[in-house]
């Protein structure tokens, strides 16, 4: 079947991590999938926990994790409405698993691996936001002009606390099903959440995800927008942007052609 998104992604470090001396602890991931029905688009963007001394590979182990069962379970013929449930635990089971793997190996713990999760599949007709931890994503259904979250940051009792693929005994795992057909879409971390997201409302900034997702809408390739993705990161990178946050942040940003 032939390509029908386009996306830019890109993820920035933070002002505090270069102070610090720590590197990006953010990673990023999209690609289309194809399934005997349909095509999906796998969007995941991982952030590694500050306090974590291997969260970087944490991070990398999560998204690679998600689009590797993912990917296996689309091009099976799985359909993404039975994705909430034993599917999703079985997934996150095994991204687990990879990282207790590379813990051994590396005479670590877990925990120092820790990261969060937001994963986002969409095919033709429906979604499904998976997600474990702070970030989000948010969508915008075909023909319609309002941004939805449909899994809201999970923050613990204290600032700045959330959850991680590697808690134990288990992470809060969110699993919502979208039976919508989306046209755009916006997958980022906590580093720039409160910037757009409205906490009090619990809703997207609109305005900001009609305009970023505009100059990808207006890009006449197909798949990974390589040069917006360059000017995304020099946005992320920018004063504007680190003014108001000093954490890694990460954007990907899609929409259907």
């Amino acid at each position: 079947m032939p390509r029908q998104w386009r996306w830019a992604g890109a993820s920035s470090i933070g002002t505090s991590h270069i102070k610090s001396g720590l590197p990006c602890q953010d990673f990023v991931a999209c690609i289309e999938i194809e399934s005997p029905s349909e095509n999906v688009l796998a969007v995941i963007v991982s952030d590694g926990a500050g306090s974590a001394s291997k969260a970087e590979a944490g991070a990398r182990m999560v998204c690679g994790g998600f689009l590797r069962e993912s990917a296996a379970y689309i091009r099976a013929g799985g359909r993404l409405k039975d994705v909430p449930g034993e599917v999703a635990w079985s997934w996150l089971d095994s991204i687990r698993d990879r990282v207790n793997s590379f813990s051994e190996r590396n005479g670590i713990r877990p925990r120092d691996c820790a990261a969060t999760m937001v994963g986002l599949l969409i095919g033709s007709d429906d979604a499904v936001a998976i997600h474990v931890g702070d970030g989000a994503a948010v969508v915008r259904e075909k023909g319609g002009a309002d941004w939805t979250v449909p899994s809201w940051p999970f923050h613990g009792e204290y600032a700045s606390t959330t959850t991680f693929v590697t808690d134990d005994p288990q992470p809060h795992l969110s699993v919502v099903h979208i039976p919508a057909r989306l046209d755009r879409f916006a997958v980022f971390s906590d580093g720039i959440e409160r910037m757009v997201l409205d906490h009090a409302k619990r809703a997207a900034h609109s305005p900001f995800f009609d305009r970023m997702t505009g100059a990808v809408a207006s890009d006449a390739s197909l798949g990974h927008a390589r040069t917006l993705s360059r000017s995304l990161r020099k946005y992320l990178d920018g004063q504007t942007v680190c003014e108001r946050t000093d954490d890694d942040k990460s954007l990907v940003l899609g929409v259907r052609s």
